[in-house]
């Protein structure tokens, strides 16, 4: 596991989050099958990895300086 990603990029932790809250969400009369639950996490891993491209980009637009990674050069 060297490739590295942010959390909310992960179809494992949408998964796990949603197999938490389909109890709860049954108990108000909202049935969702493990095919339903897999295929929401897949689509709210995409829709959060996206977002997360979409808010990196308008950072780096509004920031007002560069990025300073704590290395000078001369």
């Amino acid at each position: 596991m060297l490739d590295m990603k942010q959390w909310y990029q992960s179809k494992t932790v949408w998964g796990a989050l949603i197999a938490m809250g389909a109890p709860l969400l049954r108990h108000v009369g909202v049935e969702m099958g493990l095919a339903e639950q897999a295929n929401l996490a897949d689509a709210l891993a995409t829709i959060a990895g996206a977002l997360g491209g979409v808010l990196a980009i308008y950072g780096r637009i509004r920031a007002s300086g560069p990025i300073d990674f704590g290395g000078r050069r001369n």
